[in-house]
């Protein structure tokens, strides 16, 4: 063959981008075999762009609300409420429930960005020219939004309620833990639901139960806030006794009644001293709608009960709809900039969420019919949708084959 002889290109040795563009401007007629490759190439470029994008968008918004979620608990550990032990634990039993929220709205702004890039870098106009009209676009996008909405379906529907009932399980542990068991040494600790007590032990042993430098501050009286009893020991113990009571046994220490600033305090200095805990309440009972599983929310006539059911059932069918109205709010100009229409998409997937919660509230409280459900709000944002691509749903079929389809 002459150097200046032209050759068909192979497809499937091309990257995507670098496939569309010979497609569009190549004089080489495509054989009928390559029209389908071509169209398969495209569809899996489009994929591939919108779930790098997601992946990324759903990455950084989990690792934002799951690190404040995380504080709260670091704080309720800090404060004797939680074991430290069992922070990741909780952590990973509700991942489930985050990524049912952050997936959608992961999907939803990946799309916006990844063809928002695709417009500016002149990607759509190429894969224009090429025969690819805006309404196989659309439907290409729904096959990630299709397998996003099974994910999330899978989530909201078997996981997430799952992970719900695992973490109020560890809830319930932690309530029935005693005080030794999230004492930690060198450390003030406050107990309690009213923060009653708090203590501190310069040592403990190995299996907790005793106890060195030991300093107990508690309010004495209830009915006086400012009331304050205050014992310190050299050393501490815990005792069970047959009836199940549990005494810290305090040993050569003093204790000191009073109000902080006054000067009427009152010392005792003991030898040995016993202070009564409080018995842990158990509760193994759980009432929490969000753990009960989807199939016992069937057939049920209470109305919070109807409403979490239409609730995970509304998350998954809001995906396919949110991509359904994100690729006509992604199209740019290459002047105006990717970002242009981004702060008005967010806006409508904002209204979409919080006019879905406003309804299971409204569910919840009688004021709209239980068979209406949460539906409406899907058919009024896919009518939304549907105005946003009224052109593209209305537009003539291209030529099959596009630009290079045979006069």
């Amino acid at each position: 063959m002459l150097p200046f002889e032209r050759r068909a290109p192979n497809p499937a040795a091309l990257q995507p981008g670098v496939l569309v563009c010979i497609l569009a401007y190549s004089r080489v007629p495509i054989k009928p075999w390559s029209q389908r490759n071509r169209l398969v190439i495209v569809f899996r470029y489009l994929s591939r762009e919108v779930l790098m994008a997601l992946t990324a968008v759903s990455g950084v918004l989990l690792l934002i609300i799951m690190s404040g979620r995380f504080i709260k608990y670091l704080a309720q550990a800090a404060a004797g409420q939680l074991d430290p032990g069992v922070l990741f634990i909780i952590m990973g039993y509700r991942l489930p429930s985050f990524m049912v929220l952050i997936v959608p709205l992961g999907l939803f702004l990946g799309i916006l960005l990844a063809y928002g890039r695709m417009h500016l870098d002149s990607e759509m106009t190429v894969l224009s020219a090429t025969g690819m009209s805006d309404r196989r676009i659309l439907g290409y996008t729904q096959g990630p939004a299709l397998l996003v909405a099974l994910l999330v379906g899978w989530l909201s529907l078997w996981v997430a309620p799952a992970g719900v009932v695992k973490t109020q399980q560890l809830f319930n542990e932690q309530d029935a833990m005693t005080e030794f068991d999230t004492l930690s040494a060198g450390r003030f600790q406050s107990l309690g639901r009213q923060a009653q007590r708090v203590t501190y032990a310069g040592a403990l042993s190995q299996d907790r139960t005793e106890l060195q430098e030991v300093f107990i501050a508690e309010r004495s009286d209830p009915g006086d806030p400012a009331s304050l009893s205050v014992l310190i020991a050299e050393s501490g113990r815990q005792q069970m006794n047959p009836d199940g009571s549990r005494y810290l046994v305090l040993e050569n220490g003093y204790r000191y009644d009073g109000n902080p600033g006054a000067a009427d305090f009152r010392t005792i200095e003991y030898d040995v001293y016993g202070v009564l805990l409080p018995k842990p309440e158990v509760v193994t009972e759980i009432t929490d709608r969000e753990a009960m599983p989807t199939r016992e929310l069937l057939g049920q006539d209470n109305l919070r009960l109807q409403a979490e059911l239409h609730w995970r059932m509304a998350l998954p069918l809001l995906v396919p709809i949110v991509a359904f109205f994100a690729v006509p709010l992604a199209r740019v100009n290459p002047r105006q900039g990717r970002f242009l229409k981004l702060l008005p998409a967010v806006l409508l997937y904002m209204a979409y969420l919080a006019l879905l919660i406003s309804a299971r509230g409204w569910m919840e409280a009688g004021r709209t019919p239980a068979w209406l459900g949460l539906w409406w709000v899907h058919v009024l944002f896919l009518a939304v949708g549907v105005a946003l691509n009224l052109r593209t749903l209305t537009a003539p079929s291209a030529p099959r084959g596009g630009a290079h389809a045979p006069a």
